[in-house]
């Protein structure tokens, strides 16, 4: 019984794991099939493998800059909200008084409010300042990066905090002893402790600031500053849809993260269990 109850399990995984692939096998297939041979079947496998859908999306969509400001977005955002996030988590937690308590909250509370009641005041907000203070956070890089960097706070001063109370004070003490100011205490005794939850940061970042696309709508409208998702969407017209230069225009968006997820993986599940637990 035992033998078959573990049998009936891994089959039971073996059909949830398909049921989660299926859309990638959807999209992988059809990235290869010209629009007849997608639509007389989309679930067969295409008749030859070809780069020429490919080619022909990188160059309609502009990879090679919606990938560069991808990749600026992205590096720029988790960078600022890997340093602040800690940095904010750190002083929370060593700074023992209602007041920090307080902020922790307001900081986790704010992970609860959906990005949809927000967007429309946001963007008066931005272009507000835009008109009256001529700050342009609106179609630039620098306010996509601004905003991302709010958004995503809140989360990472969470996972911090978390791992922060499981650091021993002694160590900080006995750094600042030794001559330490408060940001050598940080940067070398603390942040190097701090890598699971920082990889942990990094990749959820990377998963939802690299495939955004209600955000970037909103604040870019230049077609040269344009983000890899955006550049996908160019293929839904309004009319037309070119599904096989969409179907490889999605997988050129999703490579990337793919490839960075399978690298850091094991952070992933350490850094989240050490964050809440401890």
């Amino acid at each position: 019984m035992k033998k078959l109850g573990k049998v009936l399990i891994e089959i039971t995984l073996m059909i949830v794991c398909a049921a989660y692939l299926f859309p990638v096998y959807i999209v992988l297939a059809n990235s290869f099939k010209n629009r007849q041979e997608l639509y007389e079947n989309m679930l067969a496998l295409p008749e030859k493998l070809t780069l020429e859908y490919y080619l022909e999306a990188v160059e309609k969509m502009n990879f090679s800059r919606a990938f560069g400001n991808s990749l600026i977005v992205t590096i720029v955002s988790i960078g600022i909200i890997v340093i602040l996030g800690s940095m904010t988590a750190w002083m929370l937690v060593r700074t023992e008084n209602k007041l920090s308590k307080f902020l922790f909250m307001v900081l986790v509370a704010t992970m609860l409010i959906p990005f949809q009641t927000l967007m429309m005041p946001l963007m008066q907000v931005m272009s507000w300042s835009k008109t009256t203070l001529q700050v342009p956070m609106l179609d630039s890089l620098g306010g996509l990066i601004y905003m991302n960097v709010g958004f995503g706070a809140s989360m990472a001063v969470f996972l911090y905090h978390g791992f922060v109370k499981s650091i021993p004070v002694s160590l900080e003490e006995a750094a600042t002893i030794d001559g330490g100011n408060k940001l050598t205490v940080f940067f070398r005794i603390v942040f190097p402790m701090l890598k699971p939850t920082t990889v942990t940061v990094m990749i959820l970042d990377v998963i939802w600031i690299w495939n955004d696309y209600l955000l970037p709508s909103l604040v870019l409208s230049n077609k040269n500053l344009r983000t890899i998702p955006l550049s996908t969407a160019s293929f839904f017209g309004q009319f037309t849809i070119q599904w096989n230069l969409a179907m490889a225009g999605l997988m050129l968006t999703i490579i990337p993260v793919i490839i960075f997820y399978l690298a850091a993986q094991k952070y992933i599940i350490k850094g989240v269990a050490a964050g809440a637990v401890k």
